[in-house]
């Protein structure tokens, strides 16, 4: 499993970002209290916070358990299953990429029969073990074609075990070639400025496929330039132009939510939530757990966060409509403050 830098874990705080919840704890020196990252408590100063991978470690060290967030509750067996087999499976994508385990390996690893393992674990991350290791099998390739001096040799590294490209394209939307020299070569993009900060759009000829906020036009053009090396400034492009003033016109509060195509790659949970985002009324909020009962995986709440903290089109699709059930805003990669803006925008609009 990757292990976080006390940076992520800050900003996970500041988020109080729920899919961070036992993975590691924080302490408040001051208070000589812990809670979990999501805590709705005040956001303690950071040079007061200490972090530990465990409620044991905390209290060892003289903190007590919040009594808001209550961390030092033990996590539901069949969450901490799941969590268990998802760390198992990307550990081996990062040492064994070609060695994934299969569902009988875990199964037999974990002790339980590979129908339970198989049923909890979508239950709770929303698609199947094996699905799971194809998405990590499918970024670690990502990297590696990037670095790697043969496309055959990032293929092979990756896991893939066969020299046809085939199931490769199928996967990426494009040949491993393609995706190497700067995924599809029409993309092109466009940097200005909006209530929010800065804002880049980036397109093909089929749709919008990335969206970003920031404060540096440098930082945003690296941004697109390390997954579409290719990209440029095309003020030619066919459609970027209407598309980059319609969110805009939105952002400024005088116009509908755009309602524009979008051509980004995804597994097919990912885009069912997708799909259900842009379904969110505008002026209106959902829950993680809501929008998990409406994709009909009641349970998959934290695939659901997780899902939407990957959506590569933000406001186009709206990801900043989902709050936690408490009604705490957090968890928006973009800043907990821009989220509360767009929700602003939006219920002044239907007002």
């Amino acid at each position: 499993m990757t292990t976080l830098n006390d940076t992520q874990r800050w900003r996970a705080v500041e988020q109080r970002d729920r899919s961070f919840d036992g993975t590691f704890y924080v302490a408040v020196k001051t208070t000589g209290v812990y809670c979990r990252p999501s805590c709705s408590a005040r956001t303690p100063k950071r040079a007061n916070v200490a972090f530990f991978t465990t409620s044991a470690e905390c209290e060892q060290a003289g903190y007590r358990a919040c009594k808001r967030c209550k961390p030092n509750l033990s996590e539901d067996p069949q969450v901490a299953l799941a969590r268990a087999v998802a760390g198992a499976l990307e550990q081996a994508a990062e040492s064994t990429p070609d060695a994934m385990p299969s569902l009988a390996e875990l199964a037999e690893r974990f002790n339980f029969s590979p129908f339970h393992l198989q049923r909890v674990f979508k239950r709770h991350l929303g698609v199947s073990p094996k699905q799971y290791a194809l998405g990590l099998r499918q970024k670690h390739l990502k990297q590696t074609l990037r670095r790697a001096a043969r496309v055959t040799e990032a293929v092979y590294a990756a896991g893939y075990n066969s020299q046809s490209q085939a199931g490769v394209a199928q996967e990426l939307g494009m040949t491993p070639t393609q995706y190497r020299n700067g995924g599809a070569p029409d993309v092109a993009y466009a940097i200005v400025e909006c209530p929010l900060g800065l804002l880049l759009v980036a397109a093909t000829e089929r749709g919008i496929c990335k969206v970003a906020l920031g404060e540096s036009r440098r930082a945003l053009a690296q941004a697109v330039h390390e997954e579409y090396p290719a990209a440029h400034v095309d003020p030619e492009h066919r459609h970027l132009s209407a598309w980059v003033t319609a969110v805009l016109t939105y952002l400024r509060g005088a116009g509908p939510h755009p309602n524009l195509p979008t051509d980004v790659q995804a597994t097919a949970f990912q885009r069912k939530v997708w799909t259900a985002l842009r379904r969110i009324p505008a002026g209106q909020t959902r829950s993680y757990a809501q929008l998990a009962r409406t994709i009909g995986q009641p349970t998959a709440a934290r695939a659901v966060a997780n899902a939407c903290g990957a959506n590569p089109t933000a406001i186009v699709v709206p990801c900043h409509r989902v709050i936690h059930g408490d009604g705490t805003i957090s968890g928006y990669r973009w800043g907990v403050e821009r989220k509360r803006q767009l929700l602003e925008i939006e219920g002044a609009s239907a007002r």
